[in-house]
């Protein structure tokens, strides 16, 4: 494949990797959540309507072959940040509206496909325009800027509001806030027009007809793969708690000592979660690269990953019993559970490259492995609402804790096989 024009990576990869975790970060984490908690809705409409907001992201392999009849790589990008900004902006127009959260849910799902749109691409460019040792080079940049959207959202930007609310109010505060995004978003997709790299793609010669066809083969030779169900399965219930858990944490945290919450600031919550959490999820995940770099992925190390993903969760539960006001124990669960989080998470990625993923299809069938994860988190997630609010938060959290048992289960039964034995089904293809 011809590149057009050469361009310097760290030109486009930091900008173009905090630019894909801002919309998942803001939809899919802590700050719509809280914007919602502080508009009155209850746990219920927060989880099951954030949760459909975010659906995109687990059936973005879908669409993606299409887009490689249309435009480029780089079009996609930046088109869809831009598109990005601009929803944002509108979405701070709407929080003034009375039929604000109907409306809302309808833009934000627009942003989650445009999010969804701009990472197929730009996973698709990196793989494209980069060469293998690029890709290994490089590969750090990505999970580092990914990292910087986070402490941005969940850090800065719930900080911002929680500064902003007691001199505005919520609505302004909010709108000021989702403005910062839109404006953000809007400017990435400025400047990456200019520094993303224009590449050639030879699919784009191919028919509609033969994209449907491959397509259709790429889902069928997945679901022909041995123990794929036992594979799907792990997957879903391995994240199962903690779609639950994360969900409701900040919902907990901003809720009000009265109903169980820890009645925390939207600022104190901001340091908490994304200044603690996220350098403990960071030290978690390079932990356990070079724990597993080690061991290798076999069922004691699966195992252990899988405990310390689910076992943290008992931090939370604590929380809601003691209800405590002591921010130095508040920020030590916090930066407990995010660390093994960080750990275990590493266990489910390498699950799906070493389980799921080799074949004649690998980059297709990785993609289908992660978004069959990110589902089973959403479902998680969706019904973490009516579970909160039919027990509260106590017994809700103890709920969290027997929910990590088929975790468990599904790591001791899954059928692991040795990565060198792999079954041979067909050359391993690049895009």
């Amino acid at each position: 494949m011809e590149q057009i024009k050469n361009i310097n990576p760290i030109k486009w990869i930091p900008s173009t990797w905090f630019a894909m975790g801002l919309p998942n970060l803001v939809l899919g984490g802590t700050l719509l959540s809280l914007l919602y908690k502080n508009m009155g809705f209850s746990d219920t409409e927060i989880t099951v309507y954030t949760g459909i907001i975010i659906l995109p992201w687990s059936f973005k392999p879908l669409w993606g072959p299409f887009m490689e009849l249309y435009k480029t790589k780089k079009f996609y990008i930046y088109g869809s940040q831009i598109l990005c900004g601009i929803l944002f902006a509108v979405a701070a127009g709407l929080l003034f509206l009375e039929n604000f959260f109907a409306a809302s849910v309808v833009v934000f799902l627009l942003i989650a496909f445009l999010g969804a749109t701009q990472d197929i691409a730009a996973d698709g460019l990196y793989l494209q325009s980069l060469s293998n040792k690029q890709q290994a080079q490089y590969v750090g940049w990505q999970g580092t800027f990914y990292n910087f959207a986070k402490l941005f959202s969940n850090g800065g930007m719930v900080f911002l509001v929680g500064l902003l609310i007691p001199l505005y109010g919520n609505t302004k505060a909010w709108a000021a806030v989702l403005l910062v995004y839109a404006a953000v978003m809007f400017l990435l997709g400025l400047y990456n027009k200019k520094f993303l790299p224009q590449t050639q793609t030879q699919v784009q010669v191919q028919t509609s007809a033969q994209v449907w066809q491959t397509l259709s083969d790429v889902i069928t030779s997945f679901f022909k793969k041995k123990h794929i169900w036992f594979g799907i399965l792990f997957i879903v219930l391995y994240r199962f708690a903690e779609g639950q858990a994360i969900k409701i944490m900040p919902l907990f945290f901003k809720a009000t000592r009265d109903v169980g919450g820890l009645g925390l600031s939207e600022a104190t919550l901001g340091m908490l979660t994304g200044i603690y959490g996220t350098i403990a999820f960071v030290l978690g995940s390079l932990t356990a690269g070079y724990f597993v770099s080690n061991k290798g992925l076999n069922r004691k190390t699966l195992l252990l990953l899988c405990a310390c993903f689910n076992l943290p969760f008992i931090t939370y539960a604590y929380l809601a019993f003691t209800q405590t006001s002591n921010l130095f124990i508040i920020g030590s669960a916090v930066a407990i559970e995010h660390f093994g989080y960080g750990f275990g998470f590493i266990g489910i990625i390498l699950f799906i490259m070493q389980q799921i993923a080799p074949g004649k299809y690998q980059m297709a069938h990785y993609a289908f492995g992660s978004a069959i994860t990110y589902f089973g988190y959403t479902l998680a997630s969706m019904i973490s609402g009516p579970i909160s609010d039919y027990l509260g938060y106590k017994d809700f959290f103890i709920w969290v804790l027997f929910a990590t048992i088929p975790a468990f289960i599904a790591t001791w039964i899954v059928p692991l096989k040795k990565t060198e034995e792999e079954p041979n089904e067909g050359e391993i293809i690049k895009e």
